[in-house]
């Protein structure tokens, strides 16, 4: 009986395993992106809702679109100054760090 569970076994612990330690490395991702958008909440809001109207709301954005306009904005395909100014200095992991808290959040 064993013999033949095992294989069943086998495959679902290869499927929940990865699952596992990628909801981990996630919040992980949250939680260093929420420190690390903390200069953000000035234009776009505590929680990723702007009060100003000429600034997006970023809670509930998509992360790959995030972290493409935050990569435009840093290699100046996308000119903007303000942004160029908060885009240049963060690096790759930064931005999908930060793209990861603000898709976490409910908009």
């Amino acid at each position: 009986m064993f013999k033949r569970l095992f294989p069943i076994f086998t495959a679902t612990l290869a499927a929940t395993v990865p699952l596992l330690f990628t909801s981990a490395a996630q919040a992980d991702d949250i939680a260093e992106g929420k420190a690390k958008a903390q200069s953000c909440a000035a234009c776009h809001g505590k929680e990723g809702i702007s009060s100003i109207p000429m600034y997006p709301n970023l809670a509930g954005q998509k992360q790959m679109y995030f972290e493409m306009q935050m990569k435009a904005f840093r290699d100046g395909s996308r000119p903007n100054p303000i942004m160029a100014n908060f885009a240049k200095p963060l690096t790759d992991e930064d931005i999908r760090q930060i793209a990861a808290y603000y898709a976490s959040l409910k908009h």
